[in-house]
């Protein structure tokens, strides 16, 4: 008689290495108290939780890449974690006249790009393991920058007007640059995956 798994068999419900991914839906939480938050003119709780929810982005990564705690669910959760926060700040901000249209259409597009390759490469060539590049992450953080300055300048004066045109332009221009670089890497793979067939 084969006998039944006790309770020391069972597969733990939580384990470590899901700490990154936790992190990951903590963040995607924080997406409607932010929008929330700017439509009521609560700007140092906007501030606070677009701080906590940046920190959070670099403490995922620093924990799945410290400990191992990489998982191909990690790798989806992350950046939609990040486009989910940031499309919806910057849509937001844009709905009251403290981003211009095009700044955002800019990012929306870029996302769109890379994400529809990314459908696109899943579809016909084989599963995404996406891999961020340092072009990506720096935009990432340009835009997590941008956005916290425009708070700060609309709630408090600082930093000033001045800056933020600046540290717009560096959203543009990572922006641009990791988009391309997205569609010269992934196109790279596809014509490789097809030499290999």
């Amino acid at each position: 008689m084969t006998a039944l798994p006790g309770p020391a068999t069972r597969p733990p419900l939580f384990r470590a290495a899901q700490i990154p991914n936790l992190i990951c839906v903590l963040r995607m939480a924080l997406v409607w108290p932010i929008v929330a938050a700017l439509v009521t003119d609560r700007y140092v709780l906007a501030l606070v939780l677009v701080a906590v929810a940046g920190f959070s982005d670099g403490l995922d990564g620093f924990l799945a890449k410290r400990f191992d705690w990489r998982s191909r669910l990690g790798g989806l959760l992350d950046p939609l974690a990040d486009k989910l926060l940031l499309v919806s700040t910057f849509v937001t901000l844009t709905s009251m006249a403290l981003v211009p249209v095009w700044l955002t259409a800019v990012v929306i597009v870029r996302d769109f790009v890379i994400v529809s390759g990314g459908l696109i490469y899943q579809a016909v060539v084989a599963p995404v393991h996406p891999e961020p590049s340092r072009a990506s992450k720096l935009n990432t953080g340009a835009q997590i920058f941008f956005i916290c300055a425009v708070i700060g300048n609309r709630g408090f004066g600082l930093p000033a007007a001045e800056l933020l045109i600046p540290s717009g332009a560096a959203v543009l221009v990572t922006a641009t640059v990791s988009g391309l670089d997205y569609v010269v890497r992934w196109s790279g793979k596809v014509a490789h995956a097809q030499r290999s067939q």
